[in-house]
């Protein structure tokens, strides 16, 4: 198994976690666009409960990958993400990307 099929694995894994059955074309798609920052430790996680860290979520990735830049909407997304993984201590930003792509419709982007 190669290390992205890892990542993909482990994601889906995190996501089962959350209750979330994981499109594997879409997830494979999501991890795909994060590039080789999939691979490194801090990198690859998100903390819910550092805001320049959400602000970098928001900026990066939800306004120019997924073109949503309704601030209600956005603040909602990541608000609904933050509390479907509290749970779990280190959030995979492949799988908490994922939730966000599905809660916001954004799936075309992917396809």
């Amino acid at each position: 198994m190669s290390k992205f099929d890892e990542v993909v694995a482990k994601a889906a894994e995190q996501l089962k976690k959350v209750g979330v059955t994981a499109d594997e074309a879409l997830l494979r798609a999501v991890a795909k666009s994060q590039g080789p920052s999939i691979y490194l430790k801090d990198a690859s996680l998100v903390s819910c409960g550092d805001n320049a860290e959400l602000k970098r979520v928001e900026d990066n990735f939800i306004v120019k990958k997924l073109g949503v830049t309704n601030a209600d909407e956005i603040k909602k997304a990541i608000g609904n993400n933050c509390s479907k993984f509290k749970d779990i201590r280190q959030k995979m930003r492949v799988a908490f990307y994922y939730v966000l792509v599905k809660d916001l419709k954004k799936e075309s982007v992917f396809k």
